[in-house]
């Protein structure tokens, strides 16, 4: 049900709101390059629960590439040059990652989008992400630009509060969710995956949110 719902919505664009939408299928294109990409950054910057302020680990395994690389322990959130798990640089963004950002930030409508950080999240049946923002960029007039791969996810998309009513708009493989603008602070999670399989990814989710950071 999922894959034909998917190929029914391949090339259509959805609004979720005045600067926010979702890119049916604008990834696939890019697949065959992306994944040998990401398991190439995984194998150097291993995907990993990082922990947060409160002592809570995240149940989404993380990792990035790029010029900078979020980062969360038990002094807060932030972005570091270096993996604080070997003291190395983060490995450098693929020019397929910045290419495919690039443009589909422009189709969205944000021209001249240069990320200078992709963070790259591993989801597993069970696994969700709370309502957050994001919010430790220096700039907020760049857009968040995400590419959803591997099995479907439920996104949630709020308002500029934490209590505001939220979107649900489901995400599948291929399809780039971007946001900025005016929607740049709305409030985002995923709801818990549901148990799938991919038949490139197996159970898996991978995200790749692309930032300006810096």
């Amino acid at each position: 049900m999922f894959d034909l719902l998917a190929s029914t919505l391949i090339g259509t664009r959805d609004s979720l709101g005045e600067q926010a939408c979702v890119l049916r299928g604008f990834a696939l294109p890019y697949v065959p390059e992306l994944l040998p990409e990401i398991e190439h950054i995984a194998s150097a910057a291993p995907l990993r629960n990082m922990v947060t302020a409160g002592g809570h680990t995240i149940s989404v395994a993380l990792t990035n590439c790029g010029a900078l690389g979020w980062t969360s322990d038990r002094r807060g959130y932030r972005y570091a040059a270096h993996d604080p798990a070997t003291g190395l640089a983060w490995p450098a963004m693929p020019a397929v990652f910045l290419r495919l950002a690039s443009l589909a930030a422009a189709a969205a409508g944000f021209d001249n989008f240069q990320p200078d950080a992709c963070l790259i999240n591993r989801y597993l049946p069970g696994n969700r992400l709370s309502l957050h923002q994001d919010k430790n960029e220096k700039d907020f007039r760049e857009p968040i630009v995400s590419v959803s791969l591997g099995i479907p996810a439920m996104f949630l998309f709020g308002g500029h509060q934490r209590s505001d009513k939220t979107q649900r708009i489901p995400l599948f493989h291929g399809d780039v969710a971007v946001w900025g603008g005016a929607d740049r602070m709305r409030y985002h999670g995923v709801m818990p995956l549901k148990e799938e399989n991919h038949p490139l990814l197996g159970v898996r989710r991978i995200n790749m949110t692309f930032r300006k950071a810096g």
